[in-house]
């Protein structure tokens, strides 16, 4: 890295702090279980993910991938509706690959998650009832037993690189676990719902929307305290209350 003119800062929080210094990503977290999971999960999927150059905890180094992030969430993405297929093919053969060795949340645990989250909204004045209720509602429909797969688990839609219709990296896999398959097809396409014909086409098979839009209300319900407390806004155009409020 001799020679690097400055460092960015990627992300930064109580948890986390991601720095890009040159072309190598410089991950330190507070929590060397989520570290594990990532490395571990990378060596395991068929997908291109970062390479790892060196760990030294509470340090994690990764070499930058190629490509552009599919989007970036309260944005229109400007990728090709090929580039979306793209994603949908590679998530595919994610899903259909061997389970990894470790659990996800269970359904009783997401269940609860959702009840909590929305009791605090409500108590807190964060949003108008309706807004809460209709969310909840709706999130029941993911809220149902699943074949498990391999997902990545906090599938933004920043974390899918392409160049032109080949996805070159995906990166951020410390969420990696079991899971619904549709919960990362949901994730990915938050505030993008424009895109979700693009993402199934290469995706294939058949894919109950009703599950997406659920978790859609879920993953936003749910994330909004952390979201607040963290120093984020999911107020913002697009973010996680426009996508509560289109449910309504």
């Amino acid at each position: 890295m001799a020679g690097v003119q400055e460092v960015e800062v990627i992300v930064a929080h109580t948890e986390r702090t991601t720095l890009r210094v040159g072309e190598v990503f410089l991950k330190v977290d507070a929590d060397q279980a989520r570290a594990d999971v990532e490395v571990e999960a990378m060596a395991l999927v068929p997908v291109p993910t970062p390479e790892v150059l060196w760990r030294k905890p509470p340090v994690l180094a990764l070499a930058a991938v190629s490509g552009t992030a599919l989007g970036r969430l309260g944005e229109p993405s400007s990728a090709s509706a090929a580039a979306w297929g793209a994603a949908g093919a590679a998530l595919r053969t994610l899903h259909e690959a061997p389970l990894p060795p470790w659990p996800g949340p269970s359904l009783d645990k997401l269940s609860a998650e959702l009840e909590t989250e929305c009791d605090w909204l409500l108590a807190n004045d964060v949003l108008p009832a309706d807004v809460v209720t209709r969310g909840r509602l709706v999130a029941e429909a993911a809220l149902r037993p699943w074949k498990p797969a391999f997902v990545h688990g906090d599938l933004q839609i920043a974390h899918v690189f392409v160049d032109g219709d080949r996805v070159t990296g995906i990166i951020d896999w410390s969420e990696a676990a079991c899971g619904d398959a549709l919960y990362d097809l949901a994730t990915l396409t938050l505030g993008q719902q424009e895109r979700v014909g693009d993402l199934l086409a290469g995706y294939g098979g058949d894919v109950d929307l009703d599950v997406i839009r659920g978790w859609w209300a879920h993953r936003s319900l749910v994330v909004i305290r952390w979201l607040t407390e963290h120093g984020f806004d999911p107020f913002l155009p697009g973010c996680e209350v426009d996508v509560l409020r289109s449910l309504m």
